[in-house]
C-alpha cells in the first residue's frame, strides 16, 4: 500500500530568536561549489516566477530558497527518473558531498549569531513512531540540513500530531503562519512530515520617516488607480546603489549590517510585462553591475499581503511530473517504492514599511498514495514593480515578489 508523507517548508522574515541552536561551520568548502547551488537556486527562482506570472494577474510573492531547500531534503531520498527530473528542475549538484556541504554552508551562513538582520533557517522531521525510515537518510538530513526527528502517532493520534506540527510552525514564524495543516489534512496514512523554515526580519540601514508618508496615487493599470501610503526618502543622506536603463530603474536598499538588501526593479512604463519578459538570472546580474552609489529621491509604497499557491501543477510543468505519479521512486527515504509527492503548497506573507521588512511563508509537500551638478534622479514606484531580497555576498535570492496592487 502506498504511504503518505507530508513535507513542509516555511519561509519568511521573522524574529530570529525563535530559532533553536545553530550549527557551527565544520569545514572549509569550495566557494565555487556553493556558488553553483546559489546559481541553481536563482535559476529556479525565475523559472517558477515566469510559470506563476502566466497564471497570476496580481501580486506575487514566494521564497525560492525555501522551496529549493525543502526539495533538496526530498531529493536526498529520490532515485531513478524522479531524481533525474529534480536535477533538471532544481539543478542540484549530483555529487552528494558537494550538494550536502554546499547546503550546509548556506544554512550556516544564514544562521549568524551576530547578524544585524534576523535571518534564520530551521529543519525538522516528524515521523510516525515505529515507521522504518532509513538510518542513512535520517543521518544525512541531520548532519547536512540540521533536521532533527521527532516521533508522532499519525495512525492513532492524528489530531495531536497535527497540532504539534502546527505549534512548531507558529513558533518558528512568530505566529505569522497559523494552522498550516487544517483539520483533515493529515490522516492515518501519513508517515512523515518534513518542515523547513527560513525567516528574515530586517530594518533598513536608514529608516524612512513615518511623518513623511502620505497617501498618493498608485497606477495598478491604465484604468485603475488607487491611493496608497507612499514612503519617501528625499534627504541629503538618501544615497543608494542606483541604475537607469532604457527599460527600467534599479534601486538597492540595504538592511542593517549590509549583508542583505532589497532590490527593486521599476519599469519605465506603467506595465511590468516588458520587464518581466527579460527577467532572468543573467539579466539580473547585468543590471546589478550597472549599480553605482548616488543621491536618489525615493518613493515606494508601504504594503502588506499574503498569498497561497498550490505548486503541484507548476512543478510538473517545469519538468518533474513523475514525482507526482504512483511510479515515483523515493526509496532513499524508506527503502520502498510506495511513496510519491502528492501536493506542494506554498503560502507567503510580506510586510514592507518605514522600519524595514518582515515576511513569512510556508510550503507543504505532501508525499502519499499512489560636471554640471547632476539632477537628482527620482525613483517613484507608483506603478507595478518587481522586488527581491538577496544575500549580498553570494547573490542568493531568498525572496522575490511582484507588487501590482499594494495593500496595507
Amino acid at each position: 500500500m502506498k504511504i503518505r508523507i507530508f513535507l513542509v517548508l516555511l519561509a519568511g522574515c521573522i524574529l530570529a530568536f525563535c530559532m533553536g541552536s545553530r550549527v557551527e561551520p565544520k569545514e572549509i568548502i569550495n566557494e565555487s561549489d556553493v556558488k553553483s547551488v546559489v546559481e541553481a537556486n536563482n535559476q529556479f527562482c525565475f523559472k517558477l516566477y515566469h510559470n506563476l506570472r502566466e497564471k497570476e494577474l496580481g501580486n506575487i510573492f514566494f521564497s525560492p530558497f525555501s522551496i529549493t531547500m525543502a526539495m533538496a531534503i526530498v531529493f536526498e531520498g529520490a532515485r531513478g527518473w524522479v531524481a533525474e527530473e529534480m536535477v533538471d528542475v532544481f539543478k542540484f549538484p549530483v555529487e552528494p558531498e558537494i550538494r550536502r556541504r554546499s547546503f550546509r554552508t548556506l544554512y550556516q551562513s544564514l544562521n549568524k549569531e551576530d547578524a544585524k538582520c534576523k535571518l534564520n533557517l530551521a529543519n525538522a522531521l516528524w515521523i510516525q513512531k515505529d515507521y522504518p525510515i532509513l538510518s542513512d537518510y535520517l543521518k544525512a538530513i541531520k548532519e547536512y540540513y540540521s533536521g532533527n526527528a521527532t516521533n508522532v502517532d499519525f495512525i492513532n493520534a492524528t489530531e495531536r500530531a497535527r497540532q504539534m506540527i502546527n505549534a512548531w510552525v507558529e513558533e518558528k514564524t512568530n505566529n505569522r503562519i497559523k494552522n498550516l495543516f487544517p483539520p483533515g489534512s493529515l490522516n492515518s496514512n501519513s508517515r512523515l512530515v518534513v518542515t523547513n523554515a527560513i525567516y528574515f526580519k530586517g530594518n533598513w540601514q536608514k529608516q524612512f520617516d513615518k511623518k513623511l508618508t502620505i497617501e498618493e496615487d498608485f497606477y495598478v493599470s491604465e484604468t485603475k488607480i488607487i491611493k496608497v501610503p507612499m514612503m519617501r526618502r528625499t534627504d541629503p543622506e538618501a544615497i543608494f546603489n542606483y541604475a537607469d536603463t532604457d527599460l527600467l530603474q534599479i534601486l538597492e536598499i540595504p538592511y542593517e549590517g549590509n549583508d542583505l538588501s532589497m532590490i527593486i526593479l521599476l519599469p519605465k512604463d506603467r506595465s511590468v510585462s516588458d520587464l518581466e519578459n527579460k527577467l532572468n538570472k543573467d539579466n539580473l546580474e547585468e543590471w546589478k553591475k550597472q549599480l553605482s552609489k548616488q543621491r536618489v529621491n525615493v518613493y515606494i509604497p508601504r504594503f502588506t499581503f499574503e498569498i497561497r499557491y498550490e505548486l503541484t501543477t507548476n512543478l510538473s510543468e517545469l519538468g518533474m511530473p513523475n514525482a507526482f505519479a504512483p511510479h515515483c521512486d523515493l526509496s532513499g527515504i524508506d527503502g520502498t517504492k510506495n511513496l510519491y509527492i502528492q501536493s506542494v503548497i506554498h503560502k507567503a506573507f510580506v510586510e514592507v514599511n518605514e522600519e524595514g521588512t518582515e515576511a513569512a511563508a510556508a510550503t507543504g509537500v505532501a508525499v502519499g498514495i499512489t560636471a554640471v551638478r547632476p539632477q537628482i534622479p527620482v525613483f517613484r514606484a507608483d506603478h507595478p514593480f518587481v522586488f527581491l531580497i538577496q544575500e549580498r555576498s553570494t547573490g542568493n535570492i531568498l525572496f522575490i515578489g511582484r507588487v501590482v496592487e499594494p495593500k496595507s
